[in-house]
């Protein structure tokens, strides 16, 4: 985070939602700024928690964005469509007054559970889980994200016992070192907790970013469907802003399997059933450059004659060739500018025990006059 206050709606929802490989969002408005107008539609079709998607909606551009991990998705949807402040407050107390009748579910949660959540905190999370309808309703969907994001931290600034914020750790793992530290999990009222952080998100309002939209699922599925949109109401993406998943960098599944839980998943941080394919996307070559070749080739043709597309992609060589050979393939006639981007502090693997040196980010820069 860039040394910005918190002074206005924008900035106080921007940062929305803790996630593993993100765009920084001065970085993604800067990109949008200097590479679209006001007006114009900016598509970013690996949306992650929406930075991009945001910051074109803030400034005036019609964003559209797409994304395959739910968790992302929660984030997103809700920084460009949050309902009433009053709303959500009263459907976290609604949480709060039901959430004593799942207490069986509470105590049947695995050990990780009970040295990580206090038992107020349990049954408030799982009456949440079964009762929030998050992919329909803005209010509860709205309530998801906020939980999403205070659901593991900074002990006393989150609803867990000490965890990073930004990856859930595997079980095993948390369980020893909470007890190498003898740290318990805080006892604290879940209710009072989340309304307190309510207010201060809600503190300067919310954004106005209409006339943005994202979608939940896979971009190669959604693609088709975005262009049948644009064409029956007349409309071209002027710029495609976007960072596709790096090759075997990371499992956003695996990375996030706490706060899916919460949406609905296992509780446990084996993979997530129905993800395998996503896995050798990302981590099978052959696969991994379809992936690429696929949602590229399907976003040209929203494009409009004058346009841009930035990509931002890891440096690696199968990362870049693959994401370079996909976008030479979909946008023959755009003119290719490369721009190393090396990291200027620690990398979050560094978090992880991971301190090697990592060769950076790229920026590819198509344009068409």
């Amino acid at each position: 985070m860039d040394a910005r206050t918190f002074e206005t709606a924008a900035r106080r929802w921007e940062g929305l939602g803790p996630y593993y490989a993100m765009f920084p969002t001065r970085f993604a408005d800067e990109v949008i700024s200097r590479h679209s107008r006001p007006g114009d539609v900016v598509l970013d079709p690996f949306a992650g928690r929406g930075t991009a998607v945001f910051s074109a909606a803030h400034q005036g551009r019609i964003s559209l964005g797409i994304e395959i991990n739910s968790v992302g998705w929660v984030y997103a949807k809700t920084k460009i469509d949050a309902a009433p402040a009053d709303a959500v407050a009263v459907r976290i107390a609604a949480l709060g007054d039901v959430s004593n009748s799942f207490s069986r579910e509470a105590d049947s949660l695995p050990n990780f559970f009970h040295r990580c959540y206090c038992i107020r905190v349990r049954e408030f999370l799982c009456a949440a889980r079964a009762t929030l309808s998050w992919q329909v309703d803005k209010v509860d969907r709205t309530v998801m994200a906020l939980l999403l994001v205070y659901l593991h931290g900074k002990l006393g600034a989150a609803l867990s016992n000490q965890m990073r914020q930004t990856k859930s750790m595997a079980p095993d793992y948390a369980i020893r070192w909470w007890a190498e530290r003898e740290l318990d999990p805080p006892d604290l009222d879940p209710v009072a907790f989340m309304v307190s952080r309510l207010k201060w998100r809600y503190a300067k309002g919310v954004p106005d970013v209409r006339g943005s939209e994202i979608l939940l699922g896979d971009s190669q599925e959604q693609l088709p469907l975005v262009a049948d949109t644009l064409k029956r109401r007349r409309k071209r993406v002027s710029l495609i802003f976007t960072s596709p998943p790096y090759f075997a960098l990371t499992n956003y599944h695996y990375d996030q399997w706490l706060r899916l839980w919460l949406l609905g998943g296992p509780p446990t941080a084996h993979r997530v059933p129905g993800t395998q394919d996503l896995r050798g996307r990302f981590e099978n070559e052959p696969r991994y450059r379809r992936l690429l070749e696929s949602v590229f080739a399907a976003s040209s043709s929203t494009l409009s004659r004058k346009s841009t597309v930035y990509v931002r992609t890891g440096s690696d060589p199968i990362t870049l060739d693959a994401t370079v050979a996909a976008l030479r393939s979909a946008f023959p006639r755009h003119a290719v500018d490369q721009r190393k981007r090396p990291y200027t502090r620690p990398t979050q693997t560094s978090l992880f025990g991971d301190s090697s040196v990592k060769a950076g980010e790229v920026d590819l820069i198509l344009t068409r006059e």
